[in-house]
Parts: C-alpha cells; sequence; structure tokens
C-alpha cells in the first residue's frame, strides 16, 4: 500500500519506522528538505526497541502534491495544534477514497475536514482519528528515535461515519490488528487519552517542574493523590460519552496503571518509566501538554459538558488552573464548541453532520 507520513516529530519518525518495515511504499513529507537534517542526504533513519538498534531506508519529499499522489493512506500524527494550517496545505491535493488519519485528533478530524470543504474540496475522502499515538517513542536526534513500546488497541472513528468500514480497512493494512472501531469521529476524539493523563500532572507538579533541570512526571509525578484526580476526571470524559449515546468500551484510564488491557497493552506504563526518556525539562506554558491536551483537549472536553449539561467540575477546575498558569483564558480561547461555531448546533445536527460528513 502506498502511505504519505506528514510531519518530523517523533509519531512520524516512529510510523515512517513501521510502515517500511511492514513493507508499505512511504513517503515521507516535511515542509522543506532542510528540516530533514541529514537524513535528506543519508535517506536513513535508526530506530531502537525491542529487537535491538537498526537503520530504516527513507524517502524524504518537500512536494506535498507529489507526496501524496495515488497514496491511499496519510499518516499525519503531528500536533492538534497544526491541523488547521495542514488542512490549508493538504485540500488542493486530497482525492476521492483517500484517508486521512489523526492519531490522536482531539476532533481534529472534524475542523480539517470543513476548512477543506471551505476552501473547495469536495472530494470523497475521509479523515479518522484515535485515542492516542500509536507509540511511546522519543526522538534521540535528528535521524533516529527510540520506541519503547506500540499500540495494541487502537479506538479508531471515522468522519463521515457512514464510511467507517472502507476507512478502517485501509487504516489496519498499516497498523494490524491493533484499529477498534468507534462509533463516529466524536467518539474517537473523546477517546483521546492526553487531556486526561497530562493536564493533572502538569499542573499538581508545577512546584517540581519549575525547580528541578528536569522531571519525570510519569515516574516521580505520579502519585496517589494526582491519580485520584484522573479518575474522577476520566469518569467525567466517559460521562460525555454516555451521555452522547456511545458505548463501551470507554478506555477508561484505570486500565493504562492497572491492567494489560488499555490501548499500549501489557507493562506500558512500566516500560515509559523505564526508558527514562520522559525525565527531561518542561516548559510549563509553552510544551505540548499545555498547548495541546489542555488548550485544546481538555478545554474541549469543558465546553462539550457544558454543551451537554452533564457537570465537569474537575475538567473546570483544572482548566482554570491551567489559565492562570499559562496567563490566558483557556476556556475563552481554547478549542471549544464556541470556537469551533458548534454551539447552537443541535445534538440531531451535528450527529448528521459525524454520519452524513460535511
Amino acid at each position: 500500500m502506498k502511505i504519505a507520513v506528514l510531519g518530523g516529530g517523533n509519531g512520524s519518525f516512529a510510523a515512517v519506522v513501521d510502515a517500511v518495515e511492514l513493507g508499505h511504499e512511504v513517503r515521507w513529507w516535511r515542509r522543506d528538505l532542510a528540516s530533514f537534517g541529514k537524513v535528506a542526504e543519508t535517506r536513513k533513519i535508526s530506530v531502537i526497541d525491542f529487537e535491538g538498534t537498526r537503520d530504516v531506508s527513507v524517502d524524504p519529499y518537500d512536494d506535498i502534491a507529489s507526496a501524496i499522489k495515488d497514496v491511499e493512506l496519510i499518516l499525519a500524527p503531528t500536533p492538534a495544534t497544526a491541523q488547521p494550517d495542514l488542512a490549508e496545505t493538504l485540500a488542493p491535493h486530497v482525492t476521492d477514497g483517500q484517508v486521512i488519519y489523526l492519531p490522536p485528533g482531539t476532533f481534529g478530524s472534524f475542523i480539517m475536514m470543513r476548512r477543506m470543504r471551505e476552501l473547495g474540496n469536495k472530494s470523497d475522502f475521509m479523515i479518522a482519528e484515535t485515542g492516542t499515538l500509536p507509540w511511546l517513542c522519543r526522538k534521540k536526534g535528528e535521524d533516529s528515535v527510540r520506541i519503547s513500546t506500540r499500540a495494541s488497541r487502537l479506538p479508531t472513528g471515522v468522519l463521515p461515519a457512514k464510511h467507517t468500514d472502507k476507512a478502517l480497512k485501509i487504516i489496519s493494512a498499516a497498523f494490524p490488528d491493533a484499529i477498534e472501531p468507534c462509533e463516529d469521529a466524536l467518539s474517537g476524539a473523546l477517546m483521546n487519552a492526553g487531556p486526561i493523563i497530562h493536564p493533572p500532572l502538569i499542573l499538581m507538579n508545577a512546584g517540581p517542574i519549575e525547580h528541578f533541570d528536569s522531571w519525570d512526571i510519569h515516574n516521580e509525578g505520579t502519585q496517589p493523590s494526582i491519580r485520584m484526580v484522573h479518575g474522577a476526571l476520566d469518569a467525567e470524559r466517559m460521562a460525555i460519552r454516555e451521555a452522547l449515546g456511545y458505548g463501551e468500551p470507554h478506555f477508561p484510564l484505570d486500565d493504562h496503571y492497572n491492567t494489560s488491557n488499555w490501548m499500549y497493552g501489557n507493562l506500558a506504563h512500566d516500560k515509559l518509566v523505564d526508558s527514562g526518556d520522559w525525565h527531561e525539562k518542561l516548559d510549563l506554558s509553552k510544551h505540548r501538554y499545555m498547548s495541546e491536551d489542555t488548550a485544546l483537549g481538555l478545554a474541549f472536553l469543558v465546553s462539550l459538558g457544558e454543551w451537554l449539561d452533564i457537570p465537569v467540575p474537575v475538567a473546570r477546575g483544572l482548566l482554570a488552573l491551567a489559565s492562570v498558569t499559562s496567563q490566558r483564558d483557556l476556556r475563552a480561547e481554547g478549542r471549544t464548541m464556541e470556537t469551533l461555531e458548534l454551539a447552537d448546533w443541535s445534538r440531531e445536527k451535528l450527529q448528521s453532520a459525524l454520519r452524513e460528513g460535511i
């Protein structure tokens, strides 16, 4: 299968590695060849995982039209903050039958499809999103990535939902035996674990994060009191899912810490901590845990709860603290039903758009 991988972050490196090693024809796109560094010359990256260290041949592109021409799957493991701009980049080039996969999406599927329609793309394409990055991974330089573990379960929702079977067949070729269908793209968005895991960890660890040169929020920073906040926040997410009529499994975060039945499977949290890759310096105002998981994901959760009349006191409290910490009104300017111009929509109108597309 022909696959395009977009971006140059941790997830994009891992996506290229796995797609190449599965035997797919992979085109790796970044905005300019210079951003690939020496990869543009060597056309190789190094991967470190449980099998050891090895080189993988890659095919760099800086022309988006060439990169996605005739591909079936466009993998975009980019930050959610990049989605509006990415939609504008893709709009002139995406064609019938292509699938864009956002792992995770933070409801970016809806945002991107609507923007691409506004820019005149009327093709019958699909956008899907899941609840987590499919890899626990970190870049180790401009041409190397370490993958601590891979997702074994990826709950995935498709926009439009009427094309779910078609889209998931294509995505499954890149993630064999891992894709699990969600009802629609909003259901997939409400599987996003980042807004549940990271806001409590960064806000309740703000002191040591600012004091020490580096701090591991997943090791020293994950303590029983924070886990209790995780549980309460996740209960609000699941209440929203149930109010929207979405069924189990809800992938409760407790399963990540206590079982082998969550998205990453067996001992995932232990592997993350043991790698040492998350013992790092965090800038509370600029890190993606704030700019993406909180300002976009948590703000969206709060606004959706209010739109549905579902109490979300823990999410609202964390969002208020984050607003003070970042010196921004994240409830007013974050990714919300209001800023997405959905606050006046009825549930029926939203469900119809999720099913039929935009």
